[in-house]
């Protein structure tokens, strides 16, 4: 089992900056990739951004590829994502996710982090 908190969101203006963290906790050994996810009232929620625990290829949504990047503490076991260049359509809930083996979903989750941009 692993236990996930995300933290980090806030109020910001367009064009500002904000780092997310999400905290994992528990079974780490069962961690393959984490991500990030983002969700708005009404929408899907779509894929960030993820990475895989140990070794491997960082990957980002087109949406944010080239102003965010999603890193790891390992000495803390935290993940992060530094947004740049915040925009209005970045609000949502932000979210981490596990996925426990390469052919698996996604299947634990935090409670997740708000995001709020302003013009």
């Amino acid at each position: 089992q692993v236990q996930l908190v995300e933290s980090g969101g806030g109020m910001v203006q367009a064009g500002d900056s904000l780092r997310l963290s999400c905290a994992a906790s528990g079974r780490t050994s069962n961690i393959f990739r984490m991500a990030w996810f983002r969700q708005s009232p009404g929408k899907e929620r779509e894929f960030v951004a993820s990475m895989p625990w140990k070794i491997g290829l960082t990957i980002y949504a087109d949406s944010v590829k080239g102003r965010s990047t999603m890193f790891r503490d390992k000495a803390k076991n935290t993940v992060y994502l530094q947004m740049n260049s915040l925009k209005p359509e970045d609000t949502a809930v932000y979210y981490c996710g596990v996925k426990p083996s390469e052919n698996s979903r996604y299947d634990s989750w935090g409670q997740g982090t708000q995001v709020t941009v302003s013009s």
